[in-house]
């Protein structure tokens, strides 16, 4: 599990194809220094696990799955991925509960300057519109953000300069693909009432 609180951004150095899965390699000076194999880490809210590293590079196997139905299938060498350690017991919960488990992947529609920082609206897919509230959480590329905005076809975000600075969303252009994950609790809710119901 996860916050949301993305702690470093780290570049595609190779992407391999390994029969129907994609082995990729991440470059993060000092980042994994002090994660094992089998570690579990975020990438662009996708949870993978360490397959093999030093203390600046991470190898990750993503499952023909995962390609498919997160923003991978578009990444090349070069991208820059957000990165968020598995969060411990002990762990500040600064953003929501994230779990690593893209819902779907939806695109940028336009960005709008303001004086600090940006506003970000995005697609909003019919199937996700029960889960979005205004002002509540969901996590775009792994970062935990608050819906500014719910309108019919889209959603709004408003970011900070620190989140801009620190993640990959520097680099968000009209049309990017992004990663998102629902805030899990209202699936909860949701599954809760449809067994009640069948009971």
């Amino acid at each position: 599990m996860f916050t949301g609180i993305v702690q470093a951004t780290g570049e595609i150095v190779s992407m391999e194809t390994r029969g129907d899965a994609l082995t990729m390699r991440l470059r993060a000076p000092g980042f994994f220094k002090n994660c094992k194999l089998g570690d579990s880490v975020a990438n662009d809210g996708v949870c993978l696990s360490i397959e093999n590293r030093t203390d600046d590079e991470a190898t990750f196997c993503l499952m023909h799955q995962t390609v498919e139905n997160t923003s991978f299938k578009e990444a090349s060498v070069g991208k820059l991925v957000n990165l968020e350690l598995a969060c411990r017991a002990d762990s500040l919960m600064g953003g929501h509960f994230v779990m690593g488990h893209v819902d779907t992947t939806i695109r940028v529609l336009s960005l709008i300057p303001r004086e600090a920082g940006v506003e970000v609206e995005l697609e909003l897919p019919d199937n996700l519109r029960r889960y979005v509230i205004r002002r509540g959480s969901i996590a775009l590329n792994g970062i935990s953000l608050t819906v500014a905005e719910k309108n019919e076809k889209s959603l709004r975000v408003a970011i900070i300069p620190d989140t801009l600075s620190r993640t990959n969303l520097r680099t968000w252009k009209v049309g990017t693909v992004v990663n998102v994950e629902v805030d899990m609790l209202g699936k909860y809710i949701e599954n809760y009432l449809e067994e009640r119901d069948r009971a």
